[in-house]
């Protein structure tokens, strides 16, 4: 066992399509980039690798990317030319994935591995943006295709162990994520009244967290934040992973709603 504390676990906004490597003249991105930018200095050691799970990326039980070398998917439409040429060659770890499936399995959970499946834009935009070296190795989880929020806090509970090992555990998703909602000012208001909920929720022990959450789509505004949670669910994974105290560590308005960020000690 190491002699330093385990890393946290975090769950990030990982913004909007490439809107970090595109023009921004209002400035609707930077806090977003800055914390993203920010991220390495918050931890007390470096990474040896990090386990990303994306709101993305769906599959029949959990999937972890086997591939040594892992090419990019650029998964979003009607972006300028340039956000298609984009570039960051990050190792894989096939060591980890199978680490990673193994724990699940062992925890009773479906899990497997994808050795030719590639990174998407919930991971390579804001990893690009965090560790732009593309030198520490990134392994991409899957959420499971049931949206079950129980499943998803049990496996970041199954995977807390490689927290010990020196791996991150990062949930990328968006803490809002209603596209009918975004550039609305009728959504702001709903917005932050579930931001509320779900900073409280984040922020409690993590036995009251772990009841809050797996009752998530009864706080209010819930439906109207996420009429479909796969964006949420990295958060779930995040907080189970971690029995410590959670923390929000990033809030702000983008496109008129309340966006947040948690780390998990």
């Amino acid at each position: 066992m190491p002699d330093t504390s385990p890393l946290p676990s975090l769950f990030i906004p990982h913004g909007g399509g490439p809107c970090f490597f595109m023009d921004d003249p209002t400035g609707r991105w930077t806090s977003m980039e800055a914390f993203l930018r920010g991220l390495p200095q918050s931890l007390a050691e470096r990474p040896k690798a990090i386990l990303v799970v994306s709101g993305h990326w769906e599959t029949q039980g959990f999937c972890f990317t086997g591939a040594e070398a892992p090419e990019l998917i650029y998964d979003y439409y009607n972006f300028p030319p340039h956000t298609y040429e984009l570039r960051y060659a990050v190792p894989g770890s096939p060591a980890l994935a199978s680490r990673a499936a193994t724990l699940l399995r062992e925890a009773g959970l479906p899990a497997s591995i994808d050795p030719e499946r590639g990174l998407d834009h919930g991971v390579f935009v804001p990893l690009k943006v965090a560790f732009p070296d593309a030198d520490v190795p990134i392994v991409e989880m899957s959420v499971e295709q049931d949206l079950d929020p129980a499943l998803h806090i049990a496996a970041g509970r199954a995977l807390a162990p490689l927290r010990e090992d020196g791996v991150l555990i990062l949930g990328s998703g968006m803490s809002f994520h209603n596209m009918r909602g975004f550039n609305d000012s009728r959504f702001t208001a709903p917005s932050d009244t579930f931001d509320a909920w779900l900073t409280q929720a984040a922020e409690a022990d993590s036995g009251a967290r772990t009841q809050a959450l797996l009752n998530w789509d009864d706080a209010p505004a819930a439906r109207v934040a996420h009429p479909r949670e796969e964006h949420l669910l990295p958060l779930m994974v995040a907080a189970g992973a971690s029995e410590g105290p959670g923390e929000r560590v990033f809030s702000g308005h983008v496109m008129e709603t309340a966006i947040s960020g948690f780390r998990f000690s």
